[in-house]
This record gives C-alpha cells, structure tokens and sequence, in this order.
C-alpha cells in the first residue's frame, strides 16, 4: 500500500529535479497567485448535528423563491415530480451502461423512444440518442453538413445564441473550416456547405424560413415551442437541432443538458452519436439494439464522424419521461401557457411606455429602456429575476407557464 500514500519530501524534490522545477509550486505558476486557495479553515472537528444546524444556516442564504424572467437558453418549466421519482428508479439506473449499450435493454428501449419523439416533434426522418447540449448539437451539425456536401464554407446567424457561436466558431477553427455570419437570411448560397438559422432565434425572434438555394439549411430550435409552432420538417430544414433543457429538465444551475440532432433519412450515415433500432431476436421477441455506430470507439477512426464520445442518455430518458407524462394535451397547453403569458406582459409592458422590439415571438422578447440596470434593480427588489441584460438599454425577457398572473402584475407595478 505504500505507492498510494502521500510522496515524501525526498521523493518529491527527486520529481522536481527530473522536471526541472525549484519546487512543486513551480508546477502552478500559470495559475495566479490571487486564484489559489490558500488553506482550507476548517477549523475544530464538530459533530453529525453541529454541521447540520450549520449547513441548514447557510442554506437560509440562499434565494429559492425567485420569480424568473430569464431565458437565453435555459428556462424555468414546469417540471411534474413524477419524473424525478420515475427517472430514478433503478430499473433505469441500472440499466445505464453507456459503454455496453448493446447489453442494456431498458436503456436502448429509452433511446429508440426518445429518437420516436424528437422526429415526431421536428418532423424529421430521423434522430439521434442526444448529444452533449444545443452549442455541440450546431457545431456537429456543421461538419456534417461539411461532410455531405464537400464544400469548406458555413454560413451561420448572428442571431444565434452567443454560446453556441463560441462552440461553433472552437470547432470550426479546429477543423479548418470558414465561418462567415449574416444578420438577413440570403436567397442563395452555393458556395456554402449550409446556412445554420435558430428560430426563434436568441432575441425570440421566430424567423420566416424557407429552403435557401444551392445548401442545406440547418435550423437550431427551442423544442418547447414546437407544441405551438410549425416543425422544421415544413419549411425545408435538412437537419434539425436543439437543446432538450426545456423538455422537462430542471435549471440545476446550468446543466447538465442535452442536445439532439434530427435528419433526413439520407443523411443518416453522416450523424454522429447513437442510433438505436428496434427488431425482434431468434424467438421473435422485440430486441432493440445500437443500429448505428459512429464513434471512434466502435468503429475504425478514420471512419467515425465525430470525436463525441458518449452522450446524454439519462437526460434523454427525463425527455422520454417528460413527453410520455405531459401528453400531446399537456405539452401543447404549456406551450400556449407560455406563449400567452409572454404576450401578455409584452402588451402592459407597451403601455406602460418600453418598447418591444419584436415583431412575432413565441414566448421571449426584448424590451427596450433607458437604463437597464436600474429596471433589474427595482424588479430584483421584489425578488423578481426580470432577464437578460443586453446593453445598457436593452433586456431580454422570458416567460414560461410558471409565470402566473399576479407574477405580471408585480413586475409591471414596479416599473
């Protein structure tokens, strides 16, 4: 047991020799002095009991009870607590074998449900078992497309989220690929791989798109406003992507998340991550089965369409359980609780004088002010989250089916 304890001086100034360092603090020095933590303080042992009352204190300073406009990419939904208590029983948990999917029954039957799900939602042919979120979701979608068509061009949106441009724009200097951005969507483009467009875009924005000459169009959505609006299938997308935050998975902080892409059937061989399929084994009963392996794990590396090495089954399965509890009844009813309320607001918030600055929106929109640190300021003093800071002049504004009324009054009463 002696290599596992911690290294003497001895040994350690024996390593700082071979590397040449003075000391193991040289092996930090990138890290700035003002970033490192100087010791713990933890201070005497204290009892199971005394770190309770301690721990519950420290809760207490948490703000829980936020009322949330904010958006951006992550929204406050209704989450049912069933699927919570469902998503973790260890039937699922169990069957969680990302590596040895092919054994794991429950876990490929999740994935091929949740595929059946998204291509109803996108109208597309086809889609994969998730991928990491929404920003590697568009860059995966990029150099498929790159693949499929053989050109070394991207067209892609301002309009997009800034996050998944920052992905978009790592992954394409990776790749050697040009990335050229628009603000209004062109006529033709045949001397790009695509054309990416989110809708609605990252100001709520929903785009009036149609097939653009000579590439494919890729279109980034919210998938929750896919209850209300048109599937991308009907308005000539290629591949289809999404972040699934909004299909029942909690905020958490900011993740994890999941994304997905979705196809026609003809691009089906280009799509990295997962394919699950069902049939039926030697005795006639349904088996299901990884149908499509991409990664390089599975497959010869030169082969393999993306690096992906994993992806996110367990919060495929919140989806899968998310969509199977809400109904087609109860999903559409939250999308329309949604996109009411947003309006509603974006209405009280016209006569009170702020501009909106949106033409069509589904269910978030920027206002415009004349101080927008002051209006987040008075909105935050009733322990209201009022949106997204812009600019000094402009907040962006999300409302879901967890705004209520009276959450509208208040914010209007207090501008």
């Amino acid at each position: 047991m002696k290599n596992f304890l911690v290294h003497s001086e001895d040994v350690k100034a024996e390593m700082c020799s071979a590397t040449g360092i003075n000391s193991v603090k040289d092996l930090f020095k990138q890290i700035p002095e003002a970033a490192r933590m100087s010791g713990l303080s933890l201070g005497d042992a204290k009892s199971e009991l005394e770190v309770q009352r301690i721990i519950k204190q420290m809760a207490k300073i948490n703000r829980t009870d936020v009322i949330d406009f904010k958006g951006g990419g992550v929204y406050n939904k209704f989450v049912p607590a069933c699927i919570a208590q469902i998503a973790q029983r260890w039937e699922f948990l169990t069957a969680y074998t990302p590596y040895q999917a092919e054994i794991a029954q429950g876990t490929l039957q999740i994935m091929y449900e949740f595929q059946t799900m998204m291509s109803r939602l996108t109208g597309m042919d086809i889609a994969n078992a998730t991928m990491y979120d929404g920003a590697t979701a568009c860059a995966e979608a990029l150099l498929m497309a790159v693949r499929i068509s053989k050109k070394n061009k991207v067209l892609v949106s301002r309009k997009i989220n800034p996050e998944y441009l920052d992905v978009i724009k790592t992954y394409m200097w990776a790749s050697d690929i040009s990335v050229d951005l628009f603000d209004e969507i062109p006529a033709q483009a045949s001397e790009y791989a695509c054309i990416l467009v989110q809708t609605p875009d990252y100001y709520g924005e929903i785009a009036d798109l149609k097939p653009v000459e000579g590439t494919m169009l890729v279109v980034c959505t919210d998938l929750s406003t896919l209850s209300i609006l048109k599937p991308p299938a009907q308005y000539g997308a290629d591949i289809v992507v999404a972040d699934i935050q909004s299909l029942g998975i909690p905020m958490s902080f900011g993740g994890p998340h999941a994304g997905v892409i979705a196809c026609r059937e003809k691009y089906m061989r280009q799509m990295p991550g997962r394919l699950a399929g069902r049939t039926v084994d030697k005795d006639g009963n349904q088996a299901f089965t990884l149908t499509i392996q991409t990664r390089e794990q599975h497959i010869k590396r030169e082969k393999a369409t993306s690096n992906i090495c994993s992806n996110q089954a367990l919060m495929g399965l919140w989806v899968t359980v998310y969509l199977s509890v809400m109904g087609e009844k109860g999903f559409r009813q939250a999308g329309y609780l949604s996109s009411k309320n947003a309006h509603v607001l974006a209405e009280k918030l016209s006569e009170k004088g702020y501009k909106i600055k949106n033409k069509n929106f589904f269910n978030e929109f920027v206002v415009e002010c004349n101080d927008a640190d002051l209006v987040l300021k008075k909105l935050d003093s009733v322990n209201i989250s009022g949106g997204i800071k812009l600019d000094d002049n402009h907040i962006l504004v999300a409302v879901t089916e967890m705004i209520s009324d009276e959450d509208i009054d208040l914010y209007i009463s207090v501008l």
